[in-house]
């Protein structure tokens, strides 16, 4: 059943009536003439504009399309207020597959949507956008960030979001071994693709052994070739590598939904700190998680290192300035565990409380 706009009609009661809902505005896009179909969500901007990606993904449905970007934005809104950044959250999903349909002329379309909210919503990378991407999208909005550095920007966030992934993962060890350095430590990363690949390359450097998977062979293959002597070797598929004996931490750095009914169970790790969005598939999965003694490094939290260097491009980038500050992602880490051990829940819901509570500094007159 759909409502008078088309929108099935179990999206507006999550938007409208779930705790998952209270978004402050969505926006359904089309332009027939490029082929553009996107929504744009809008979850609070109590913190500043919201800002957060764009996803280019074929979704199965565009009920699916929608859902993922009202549980993406809210995401944002957490992981802007958990990153210390004066923005508040916002996710935008265009449908379709970006190998068949992406043009300049469904980038430009896209474009001045942003642009026609006037400041709300800043946008940026994601999943199936790039740099090159944004550039385009730029020449129609000035409110995009994640632009090429010869077109004022700060070029790929892949870098300093995998920095901070790896600044989670060494707060994680402190906090269950009592040493943050990873040397001799089995780490097992799902999805070497943008910020996989470089996680594993911090990983190597401070000693540990990296089990690496991913849907595409090349990037595979890629890591290979260039450590073919390295602690690196590759499994087939994620389902493999939650099981293999002795790992010490996983990564999830594809998808989200890593973390679900089926893996918790299987899942042979301590620690679970990577780099992908909702990892937890429903709620609850962070209790079991915690039952079975597993550590979880909110996926928010570690992975705010790409967020941290885009709405610095905003004021004029400088890569030692948002290093710096993707650093502490260390600190916030501990500071989580340690609010979650004082109130005896599990760190997810621990983070979510100290993001809530500056989002509701934040509305008080």
């Amino acid at each position: 059943m759909t409502d008078v706009t088309g929108a099935p009609v179990d999206v507006l009661h999550t938007l409208f009536h779930s705790d998952q809902g209270g978004h402050e505005q969505v926006v359904l896009c089309q332009d027939r003439a490029s082929g553009l179909k996107a929504v744009i969500a809008i979850h609070s901007t109590a913190l500043g504009p919201a800002l957060g990606g764009t996803r280019f993904y074929p979704y199965a449905t565009e009920e699916e399309a929608v859902a993922d970007a009202l549980n993406l934005s809210r995401g944002m809104s957490y992981k802007n207020a958990m990153a210390g950044l004066d923005h508040g959250g916002g996710k935008a999903v265009i449908i379709g597959d970006p190998e068949q349909i992406k043009t300049e002329e469904l980038l430009l379309a896209y474009g001045r949507f942003v642009a026609s909210l006037g400041g709300r919503y800043v946008t940026a990378c994601d999943v199936g956008t790039y740099v090159a991407d944004m550039d385009v999208v730029a020449r129609e909005c000035r409110w995009t960030t994640g632009r090429s550095p010869e077109n004022s920007g700060a070029g790929d966030s892949s870098v300093l979001t995998a920095f901070g992934v790896f600044q989670g993962m060494r707060a994680s060890a402190q906090h269950l071994w009592g040493d943050p350095s990873l040397r001799g430590r089995r780490v097992g990363v799902a999805g070497v693709g943008k910020v996989g690949h470089h996680l594993v390359e911090h990983l190597l450097e401070d000693g540990a052994e990296v089990v690496i998977t991913d849907v595409r062979a090349e990037s595979v293959r890629r890591i290979l070739d260039r450590h073919p002597s390295s602690g690196v070797t590759a499994v087939a598929g994620t389902d493999a590598l939650i099981r293999v004996e002795g790992l010490d931490i996983y990564a999830p750095c594809a998808l989200g939904g890593a973390l679900n009914d089926d893996s918790v169970p299987v899942l042979t790790a301590k620690i679970v700190c990577g780099a992908a969005n909702n990892q937890l598939e429903h709620a609850g999965v962070e209790k079991d998680l915690a039952d079975r003694g597993i550590l979880y490094a909110p996926d928010y939290v570690v992975n705010a290192g790409g967020v941290i260097q885009v709405a610095d491009e905003l004021h004029g980038f400088d890569f030692e300035r948002c290093r710096a500050k993707a650093a502490k992602i260390f600190d916030t880490t501990l500071a989580i565990f340690a609010r979650a051990k004082e109130d005896g829940i599990p760190p997810a819901a621990a983070a979510d409380r100290i993001a809530e509570h500056r989002m509701a500094e934040a509305r008080r007159p």
